[in-house]
Parts: C-alpha cells; structure tokens; sequence
C-alpha cells in the first residue's frame, strides 16, 4: 500500500522535504511508518515531540493505515503575536486559565 506523508513547520525544515510518498506492507500502523522515517531521515530522532494525523484526524502509534491514506507529522506550536503590536499575543482574561 502507498501513503502520502506530510512534514509541517520545523520538521519540514529540519528534514529538508515537505511530502514523502512511501510504500508498506499490510498492516502497518503510524508507529511502524514513523520507525522507519525515523531511520531514513535521522534528523527525525532531534526534532522532539510531533502530533501524528491520518486524513486529517489526530491519532497515536497505533492507527493501521489503508492505501491512499495522507500522514501528517505535526510538531508543536507556540506562541502567537499581537497583529498591531507584534508583541505576544493577549487574551481576554476569560480565556486564560
């Protein structure tokens, strides 16, 4: 089966791609696909945590992937800045909790 992988953010910088196409055997999962990304891009293993989703949904380790299906590996993000001042970003003191 073929998936589609997509790298986001400082992943796609770090590994110098932003899509991969990979072919696997039946009954892989997200975790087997991002053992072997992890050995074919060993900038992987530094890049710390990353979101994984299929088809658009969030998922863990252990979702089976189908043919066709579109993988994403999604780092954190932090942060945010004020439009008019550039500045962090504020929010009403009802949102901050």
């Amino acid at each position: 089966m073929k998936v589609r992988v997509l790298f986001f953010a400082s992943l796609r910088e770090r590994l110098g791609c932003s899509e991969v196409v990979r072919t696997l055997e039946a009954g892989a999962t997200t975790g087997s696909l991002v053992e072997r990304l992890r050995e074919e891009f060993p900038d992987l293993d530094g890049a710390g945590r990353f979101a994984i989703a299929v088809n658009s949904d969030y998922t863990d380790g252990g979702q089976a992937l189908a043919d066709g299906d579109e993988v994403a590996l999604i780092p954190p993000v932090s942060g945010g800045q004020d439009r008019a001042t550039g500045g962090p970003e504020k929010r009403p003191e009802t949102e901050r909790r």
